[in-house]
């Protein structure tokens, strides 16, 4: 069973991570938009307090799950996404302070143009399935064009760019580049996770 932590309405509805983001987005300081906050693991929870109490609009997703404990189990809530609280404000200057301000708090996430906007619709998206599903399966992010390593299945080791990607199948292409030749195989995107390059050649 899923669950949501979620503060007001959606409208309309260190280090920096960089994300790719549409052209033409408003200005920040003019408009309201949801935002990605990087927070230390386990304080996501504390982080949405603080922001509740700023009277700052936030959503932590929050997913249901079994803790064992010395002679029972009991169940929990835990972030869906560790390490995230998503916050649905005007970024002028002083917002975004008093956010850093907050401990646990390490940065927004951003773009090479500044903070990275989210779409409306995938926070609607998200909170929709929070909502309404019993239960809920991560997948990696992937693109098409991405290195990739199977990490499971019969396919285990193998390394190549993964190509035609579907919500459940992907097409792995194994390439020898001296010859350039290739071949390709189809797999379940479960089964594979995204890495930086290929190898390091081998002698």
């Amino acid at each position: 069973m899923l669950t949501e932590k979620m503060h007001g309405p959606i409208k309309n509805a260190s280090p920096v991570m960089t994300v790719p983001t549409q052209a033409g987005h408003p200005a920040l300081e003019d408009v309201a938009g949801w935002y990605a906050l990087y927070v230390q693991v386990n304080h996501e929870k504390k982080v949405a307090e603080q922001l509740q109490k700023k009277n700052i609009e936030h959503f932590l997703p929050l997913l249901h799950t079994w803790s064992k404990r010395r002679d029972r189990r009991v169940r929990i809530h835990v972030p869906l996404f560790p390490g995230y609280v998503f916050v649905h404000t005007v970024l002028d200057n002083t917002v975004h302070v008093e956010i850093l301000k907050i401990p646990g708090s390490v940065y927004i996430v951003r773009s090479s143009q500044g903070p990275a906007p989210i779409p409306d619709y995938q926070v609607e998206s998200l909170r929709t399935v929070l909502e309404k599903a019993d239960s809920l399966t991560l997948h990696p992010y992937l693109t098409e064009g991405d290195w990739v390593e199977v990490v499971r299945g019969p396919f285990a080791g193998c390394v190549g760019i993964l190509q035609r990607l579907n919500p459940k199948k992907g097409t792995l292409i194994i390439s020898i580049d001296v010859i350039r030749q290739a071949a390709s195989v189809q797999l379940a995107v479960e089964d594979v996770v995204r890495i930086d390059g290929p190898p390091v050649l081998r002698r």
